[in-house]
C-alpha cells in the first residue's frame, strides 16, 4: 500500500464519522433505536444484507469456495431456505409483534408468558452476541495487518472506535444508512476482485478451462447428515437452513431491529421479500470470484507460495496486495473495513437496546432524558465490550469462530420454537414455555458432545421441534396460561409475494445444479 491507498481510507473514515453527527440529536428510544420507525423497504434490505455480507463472508466464503480442501459451490446451499423463511416471518412470526410496536422482540415474550422468559432471552443474546462480534474484530484485524503495514492492535482500534462513534451519535439512522453504503462499497470490491481475476487468468474461457471441475458441484441429495463427514446436503441445508434462518431473522434481535424500524407493516413485507431475492446472486457472485481466484492460485505457483497452507482465508487478501493497482488497494481495504463495521455497528445498536429495554426500561417508567442517557452509555459499554475482547480473541479465533457457529445452532431452535408457541399456540404458559427452551438446548448439547455424526445444521430443526413439544406437553400438565395470549389479527397470505419466494426458492435450487453447464 502506498499513500493513495491510506488517503482513500482516511476519507472513508471521516466520512463515517461525519454521518454520525448527521444523524446526530435522536430525542426519544424510537428515534435512537428504530429511527422514528421512517425507513422504508429498500434502505432496510440493503442493511440487512450488508450485515449478512460480513467481512468474514467477503474473504473466507471465497477461500472455502476456491482454495480449501473439500470445498466449492456446495456454499450456495447455505442460502436455498432464506424465501422460505421469509415467506414464514412474513405471515407469521413478525406482524404480531410489529403490531404492539415494541423495541426489544424479547418483549414480546414477557407480555405472552413471563419476565424471566424474556430476560433469560435477551441475556443469552446479549452476551453470545458481543463476543462473536469481538471475534469478528479480531478476524479482520489479523486479515488487515497481512495487507496494510500498520500493527494489528490500530487496526482493531479503526474498526471499533469509528463504528463506535457514528453509531453512539446516530442511532438506528445511521447505522442504517451507514450499511447502505457499505453494502454499495463491498458489492463494488466484489466485482473488481472478479474483473481484476479473471484478466489476470486470461478471461473467461481460460478460467473455464483451468477451473477445477471438482469444485462446480452445488447440489447433493444423497447426503443426509446423519453420518460423520456429512455436510452441506440437500435436506439439512433445507431443512435446518429454514429453522436457522427463521429464527436469526425473526428473532434475533439485531436484525429484528431493522424490521421494528419500517414505517408500516407493508413496508416490512417488502423488505422480507427483497431480502429473499438479493441474498443469491451476491452470494453466486461472490462464489464465482472465490473460483477465479482459486484457479489463479493454481495457475501461479508465486502466488500459491504466499498463502500458508493452514491459512487459506489470507487468499483474497493477498490477492488484493500483490495483483491490485495502489488506489483500488485501497478501496478493497475499505469494502473490508465496510464489512466489518457494518456488523459491529448493528451490534452496537441491537445490544444497547436489548440492554436498556429488557433490564432496566422493562416497566416503561424511566423518563425520556433518562432513558436516552442509559442508551447513550450502554452503545458505548458493548463497543468497549467488543474491542477489548477482540485483543483477547488471540490465536484461538479460527476454532471459535467455529464453535460459534454451533453455538447458535444450539439456540436458534429452541428460541423459534418459544416464539412459534408464543404466537400461534394458545395452550403453553411460562413454565412449558421455559422448560422447553431449556430442554431444547440440552438436547442440541447432547447431540453436540455425544452424536457428531449429526450435521450441526440439523440442531436447529430438532431443537425447535423438541421445544414446542416439551412446552405443550409441561402446560397441559400445569394448566392455562395465566396471561392472555396479544390479541393478532390473522395476517392474510399474499399470493403475489408467496408465489415470487417459492419460485425463488425453485429457482435457487435449479441454478445451483445447472451451473456447472455454465462452466
Amino acid at each position: 500500500m502506498n499513500g493513495l491507498d491510506y488517503l482513500v481510507i482516511a476519507c472513508y473514515i471521516i466520512g463515517f464519522l461525519l454521518l454520525g453527527r448527521l444523524f446526530k440529536g435522536s430525542e426519544s428510544g424510537s428515534d435512537y433505536y428504530l429511527g422514528g420507525r421512517s425507513f422504508h423497504w429498500f434502505p432496510l434490505s440493503l442493511s440487512t444484507a450488508a450485515t449478512q455480507l460480513s467481512a468474514i463472508s467477503f474473504i473466507s466464503a471465497p477461500a472455502f469456495v476456491g482454495l480449501k480442501d473439500g470445498g466449492g459451490l456446495m456454499w450456495l446451499t447455505y442460502e436455498f431456505a432464506v424465501p422460505l423463511a421469509m415467506l414464514f416471518l412474513m405471515v407469521y412470526l413478525i406482524p404480531p409483534m410489529f403490531k404492539m410496536g415494541i423495541v426489544s422482540v424479547y418483549e414480546y415474550l414477557e407480555n405472552r408468558y413471563d419476565a424471566s422468559t424474556r430476560v433469560l432471552l435477551s441475556i443469552v443474546f446479549q452476551i453470545s452476541r458481543g463476543f462473536a462480534t469481538s471475534v469478528m474484530i479480531y478476524t479482520v484485524a489479523l486479515i488487515l495487518t497481512s495487507v496494510m503495514a500498520i500493527p494489528m492492535w490500530v487496526t482493531i482500534i479503526l474498526i471499533g472506535v469509528v463504528t463506535l462513534i457514528y453509531s453512539y451519535q446516530g442511532g438506528m439512522k445511521a447505522v442504517v444508512y451507514g450499511d447502505v453504503i457499505q453494502m454499495i462499497i463491498l458489492f463494488l470490491g466484489i466485482i473488481i476482485c472478479l474483473g481484476y481475476g479473471l484478466s489476470l487468468i486470461g478471461g473467461w474461457d481460460a478460467f473455464v478451462a483451468d477451473v477445477d471441475p471438482n469444485r462446480l458441484t452445488a447440489v447433493d441429495f444423497s447426503s443426509l447428515g446423519f453420518n460423520e463427514g456429512e455436510e452441506f446436503g440437500f435436506w439439512p441445508m433445507v431443512i435446518g437452513g429454514f429453522f436457522l434462518y427463521a429464527s436469526y431473522y425473526g428473532t434475533d434481535q439485531s436484525q429484528v431491529q431493522r424490521l421494528f424500524s419500517a414505517k408500516d407493516l407493508p413496508t416490512v413485507k417488502k423488505a422480507l421479500l427483497c431480502n429473499g431475492l438479493m441474498r443469491f446472486p451476491v452470494t453466486v457472485t461472490y462464489c464465482i470470484m472465490g473460483l477465479v481466484i482459486g484457479t489463479l492460485v493454481v495457475k501461479v505457483p508465486e502466488f500459491q507460495k504466499m498463502i500458508p497452507a493452514d491459512k487459506p482465508d489470507l487468499m483474497i487478501p493477498i490477492f488484493i496486495r500483490e495483483y491490485l493497482p495502489h488506489g483500488i488497494i485501497g478501496i478493497l481495504m475499505v469494502a473490508i473495513f465496510s464489512a466489518a463495521m457494518s456488523s459491529l455497528s448493528s451490534t452496537i445498536n441491537s445490544l444497547s437496546a436489548a440492554t436498556v429495554e429488557d433490564i432496566f426500561n422493562r416497566k416503561k417508567d424511566l423518563p425520556t432524558e433518562t432513558y436516552m442517557k442509559y442508551s447513550k452509555y450502554s452503545a458505548i459499554f458493548w463497543g468497549v465490550f467488543c474491542i477489548v475482547f477482540a485483543f483477547f480473541t488471540g490465536d484461538i479465533a479460527k476454532t471459535v469462530i467455529e464453535a460459534i457457529n454451533k453455538i447458535g445452532s444450539v439456540f436458534y431452535g429452541p428460541i423459534l420454537g418459544t416464539f412459534i408457541c408464543a404466537i400461534g399456540i394458545k395452550r403453553t404458559n411460562f413454565i412449558g414455555a421455559n422448560a422447553g427452551i431449556l430442554v431444547g438446548v440440552l438436547v442440541n448439547v447432547y447431540l453436540w458432545l455425544y452424536c457428531p455424526q449429526v450435521f450441526w445444521f440439523w440442531w436447529n430443526a430438532i431443537g425447535a421441534v423438541v421445544t414446542v413439544l416439551v412446552s405443550l406437553i409441561v402446560s397441559s400438565f400445569i394448566g392455562q396460561n395465566n396471561k392472555e395470549i396479544p390479541e393478532v389479527n390473522a395476517e392474510k397470505l399474499d399470493l403475489g409475494k408467496a408465489g415470487i419466494l417459492i419460485l425463488a426458492f425453485i429457482s435457487f435450487i435449479l441454478i445451483s445444479i445447472y451451473l456447472v453447464n455454465i462452466f
